[in-house]
């Protein structure tokens, strides 16, 4: 019996920016400043993996992944 592998298409209604929630201060707030792990700016800010991170720079990393995950997919590389 061959198993096949059902592919899943990816969102239509992305928006970029709508992705990531940092409301909650006691996770994405530091009171010192490090370097931002996409662009080098300090910043107090950190992501779900407690690294330093700007939301602009996260989201747009984010974006780009997905862009290029949907590129793939419809190429038919994944």
């Amino acid at each position: 019996m061959t198993s096949r592998i059902r592919r899943r298409a990816p969102p239509e209604d992305y928006v970029p920016g709508a992705l990531l929630d940092w409301t909650d201060g006691s996770i994405h707030w530091s009171g010192r400043e490090l370097p931002c792990r996409y662009c080098g700016k300090d910043t107090p800010l950190r992501d779900s993996k407690r690294s330093p991170a700007h939301k602009v720079c996260a989201e747009t990393a984010l974006a780009i992944q997905a862009a290029e995950a949907a590129a793939a997919y419809q190429n038919g590389h994944l």
